[in-house]
């Protein structure tokens, strides 16, 4: 993918984008990366390719990747019922679990029943102690007020999840007997040389050179500089475009039965399969089209930051767009979308 016909500079200044960084893929490799403006309004931290952004949402998609490596090593089903496999935590019975049972594959597809309590999962306040999911969905914590149930049968209904890929991050720490950071490290960020990939609990973990702050549709730091999401499965990733185009190339390749990470060509298709009747969703990513022409999208929108992970997987190509600006519209609407329009031309 190449950019075609827009000049980034201005656009940023148009839509007070302070810092960007685009990486693309084009033959089934990295093609080249891009990097624009400022990790900080009114500093000299100049965004480069080491430069981490909060990925935000995209972390669904890393651990779309994560749970694909778990049922490949044969820790994880997709289709068990989680509860065989939860001991700290298990979703609730009641009657809309009586004929079909919460699974992973429900749960990555955000088809598992489960909603979202209004106002849950904002980002990390300085002034309460880090939760732990455990505490998270039980409802004991002020990130989420309300215990975690099934709201309606099972793959009836699409419901967009954050609490599911907290169940999901339980259940992986159950099977794995290891923080679900140390299991993601050994399992994804070492093999693929993710190593500028983090998720970072507190902001006192920061390395203030190379981490980007947020900024919102101003151009003006967000409160804390450094929003992070103590949620790491669902939004917790920092990472780098770079570092995110290995993830999408690894994908890239495991279709192909290329994998680095030991991900067989049938699951990784599976991933980017629509999901029980919903054509729009995989497994931890989002589809468009098919076939040859299958597009996968996954987008992050948090406290001061927007990105966007796209790829044609059966075309070789794709391209990760991070920019540490939350512009108050879908991305599509903003200077990613711009950006996204110019490399589809």
């Amino acid at each position: 993918m190449k950019l075609k016909n827009i000049n980034i500079q201005e656009r940023m200044k148009h839509y007070n984008v302070q810092g960007l960084s685009i990486t693309l893929l084009e033959g089934d490799e990295i093609s080249g990366t891009e990097n624009y403006g400022l990790l900080e309004v009114e500093s000299n931290r100049k965004a480069n390719e080491d430069s981490i952004f909060s990925a935000c949402s995209i972390s669904k998609f890393l651990t779309g990747i994560l749970v694909m490596k778990l049922v490949e090593d044969g820790l994880l089903n997709l289709d068990d019922d989680v509860n065989e496999n939860l001991k700290t935590w298990k979703t609730p019975k009641n009657d809309f679990t009586k004929n079909k049972k919460v699974t992973l594959r429900n749960l990555l597809s955000h088809q598992s029943g489960i909603k979202d309590p209004e106002g849950s999962f904002p980002e990390l306040n300085s002034k309460i102690a880090v939760p732990s999911m455990v505490e998270l969905l039980e409802g004991k914590t002020l990130y989420c007020k309300t215990p975690i149930d099934v709201k309606c049968e099972p793959e009836s209904e699409f419901h967009y999840s954050d609490a599911g890929f907290c169940i999901i991050q339980q259940l992986i720490e159950d099977v794995a007997k290891k923080p679900f950071h140390q299991v993601m490290k050994e399992q994804i960020f070492k093999p693929l040389g993710m190593e500028n990939s983090h998720f970072n609990k507190t902001v006192l973990e920061v390395d203030r050179q190379i981490f980007s702050c947020g900024h919102n549709k101003n151009g003006e730091l967000v409160d804390g500089k450094y929003p992070i999401y103590p949620y790491p499965a669902a939004s917790g990733l920092w990472t780098t475009s770079m570092d995110l185009a290995e993830l999408v190339l690894e994908l890239m390749k495991a279709v192909k039965g290329e994998s680095k990470v030991g991900i067989s060509e049938s699951l990784a298709i599976e991933m980017i399969s629509p999901q029980r009747g919903k054509s729009w969703t995989g497994l931890g990513v989002f589809l468009e089209g098919s076939e040859k022409e299958l597009e996968i999208t996954s987008l992050g929108w948090g406290v001061g930051f927007q990105c966007m992970m796209v790829a044609f997987p059966y075309l070789g190509k794709g391209a990760v767009i991070m920019t540490n600006a939350e512009l108050g519209v879908h991305q599509l609407e903003g200077i990613i979308g711009e950006i996204y329009k110019s490399l589809l031309s």
